[in-house]
């Protein structure tokens, strides 16, 4: 007996992998939600919370270096400008400083401000490759970070702003560890959502296709320098809201949040987790801050620079793609499928 090609309960390669990665994704999703359910305040926040916003942060990065082919350490630079401009646009505790707008306001005007910043760097950036660009970027992040240490006027020196809060809509405390939780889970959804669907448009596939040959790009009538500046301005943004939750976690923000050692941090995590697909970042600060806050107990707290260092050879020694191209490795060859 022979089956029509068009029977609908016939399940090709194609649509059993898409069933499976569906599958996939509404397992994580589900896990995800039920986590605060059954965690501590401590690993509800401190935990999950911070990987979820650090992860963005870091996705951000993941997206210029594996999409775009343009490693960044102004990420976090990004993010310390929408979370000043929170603390200018909104309340903070100098209210003579901060305008005293509504949050739905002021978070906007933040994001807007950030991703701007992100473009300008762009334009700058863009123009180089290579080391040149990463030392563009580097020389960005530390200078806007001891400008806001010097100037008083604007973002009140040494200092910074202090209780910087969510908006609390309908009367909700998102500062409560359960709504903060989910509300970092809802950013963090949005914004992997926007990178794989962007990703796979046409802009994101032009995106790689001038990280991977930019000449051909060129003789073909692509405008290889709109495309990555393009690719700064979404990174900004992504950056920007990882940065609104980082400035609403500690509520507050200084120039030590957004120094030379927690830029470098960012690269850490993307690195760690894996540039190759969006959830590498994730792993990666998940894995970053697990150490940060565990590692203590077992070692001085002035040598964590040193298990992060050895972590971080370990790790891209024994995978150059981190953690997810590891796991991704260790798959294919339990089910006797291609290592790549």
């Amino acid at each position: 007996m022979t089956i029509a090609l068009s029977d609908p309960t016939v399940r090709t390669p194609a649509s059993a992998a898409l069933h499976a990665k569906v599958a996939k994704y509404a397992l994580l999703g589900l896990a995800l939600l039920a986590y605060p359910l059954v965690a501590s305040d401590f690993f509800i926040v401190q935990i999950g919370a911070q990987t979820l916003f650090m992860g963005t942060i870091a996705l951000s990065l993941m997206w210029l270096g594996g999409y775009g082919g343009m490693v960044s350490l102004a990420q976090l630079t990004f993010a310390g400008v929408a979370a000043y401009m929170i603390a200018v646009f909104g309340v903070s505790n100098k209210p003579e400083l901060s305008l005293g707008w509504e949050w739905w306001a002021a978070i906007p005007a933040a994001l807007i401000v950030a991703t701007a910043f992100a473009t300008l760097t762009g334009m700058l950036a863009a123009r180089t490759e290579g080391i040149y660009t990463i030392m563009i970027t580097l020389a960005i992040a530390v200078a806007f970070s001891l400008f806001c240490r010097q100037n008083y006027a604007i973002f009140n020196g040494f200092a910074g702003f202090a209780s910087l809060r969510p908006p609390a809509p309908f009367g909700l405390d998102l500062r409560a560890p359960l709504p903060f939780y989910y509300l970092c889970l809802a950013f963090a959804a949005g914004a992997y959502a926007g990178v794989v669907y962007v990703t796979r448009s046409t802009f994101g596939l032009a995106l790689q296709a001038v990280r991977d040959n930019p000449r051909r790009m060129r003789a073909v009538g692509f405008n290889v320098y709109a495309h990555r500046v393009a690719a700064y301005a979404m990174s900004g943004l992504l950056a920007a809201i990882g940065g609104l939750l980082l400035a609403w976690f500690n509520g507050r923000i200084s120039p030590g949040s957004i120094a030379a050692g927690p830029s470098i941090n960012v690269l850490v995590m993307a690195v760690l987790g894996g540039m190759a697909h969006p959830v590498g970042p994730y792993v990666g600060a998940l894995v970053f801050i697990l150490l940060q806050n565990f590692a203590i107990d077992l070692i001085d707290p002035e040598r964590f620079n040193l298990v992060i260092g050895v972590a971080f050879l370990v790790i891209v020694l024994a995978s150059p793609d981190g953690l997810v191209g590891l796991w991704r490795r260790l798959t294919a060859r339990r089910s006797g499928g291609p290592s790549t």
